[in-house]
């Protein structure tokens, strides 16, 4: 997409979504028992990864049970930014889940700190498991480079903390939709299923389909910002190389959903347009229970 119709875009979907929060749709409570935290002067550094050179500056504000603004400093990616939720039962002595969410253009880092939790996705995770690490990375763009940084962080939590092989997940929204598509085109055998949001894919899918990785895309059948055509061409895609893998129906539709939601979905939800109200997919049992169902 050309960079001047992308940013002009862009502007519509930010108006959008602060159009949806602002009319009282599936917003995300206030803290409780839990206020922002105060910055301190300084914070605490890990030591380097003797095997990556990769080290993390621990965040020192929290939000409803996330700790904002860590920074995984990667010596080939740069400085990474994630908030995290770690329940207070993780002690590293069992394996645990692990979910990685991505937010649209809202989201990204240089919209404020823990700007990204506006979205519902990170809470409404923390529903199906309890014992699961949420990991909500504040990017910088949608494209490759915050790619290969996705694929630093989810690697970085897999090295250093216990988590469960078989319970990896990932959702990306908008922006971020496009970002997850890309770290699905170069490293879909990290994740145990990927909820794919009002978005468009901009990765490779063959790898995807060699790997098996459970997909499901989620759109409004008229989102302001793609359309429903994207979804359904990646969907196509993805389900024509299955066909030619030799897979039956059955066989593809335990690994692919399609879900186009027609105008009534988000009216019932309160949404008053359909891109923004892409935050109530994560409020959707159906939706979110595949997720984080088995595979």
């Amino acid at each position: 997409m050309p960079l001047l119709e992308k940013t002009l875009s862009l502007i519509l979907t930010a108006a959008l979504q602060l159009g949806f929060s602002a009319c009282g749709g599936d917003v995300p409570p206030q803290p409780q028992g839990d206020p922002a935290g105060n910055l301190s002067d300084t914070a605490e550094t890990a030591a380097p990864s003797e095997d990556s050179g990769v080290s993390v500056t621990a965040g020192t504000q929290t939000d409803r049970g996330f700790v904002l603004d860590n920074v995984l400093h990667d010596p080939q990616e740069g400085d990474i930014h994630y908030n995290v939720y770690i329940p207070d039962s993780y002690d590293g002595s069992e394996p645990y889940a692990v979910f990685f969410t991505l937010p649209g253009y809202e989201g990204l880092y240089f919209q404020g700190l823990g700007a990204n939790l506006q979205e519902d996705f990170g809470f409404a995770a923390q529903d199906y498991n309890d014992k699961m690490i949420v990991v909500a990375p504040q990017l910088s763009d949608w494209g490759e480079t915050s790619a290969r940084q996705t694929i630093s962080l989810v690697e970085y939590f897999l090295e250093h903390y216990n988590i469960d092989p078989d319970h990896i997940y990932a959702n990306g929204y908008s922006g971020g939709g496009e970002t997850m598509s890309r770290v699905l085109g170069m490293r879909p055998d990290l994740f145990t299923a990927y909820l794919h949001c009002s978005s468009q894919w901009d990765g490779a899918y063959e790898p995807v389909v060699q790997s098996r990785t459970p997909v499901y895309l989620v759109v409004g059948a008229e989102d302001e910002y793609y359309g429903a055509a994207p979804t359904q061409e990646a969907y196509d895609n993805l389900r024509a190389l299955y066909e030619q893998a030799g897979l039956s129906d059955s066989e593809i539709d335990r690994l692919l959903v399609l879900d186009i939601k027609d105008a009534s979905y988000f009216a019932q939800g309160g949404a008053p347009n359909q891109h923004g109200g892409g935050n109530l997919f994560a409020r959707d049992a159906q939706i979110m229970g595949w997720l984080f169902g088995e595979h």
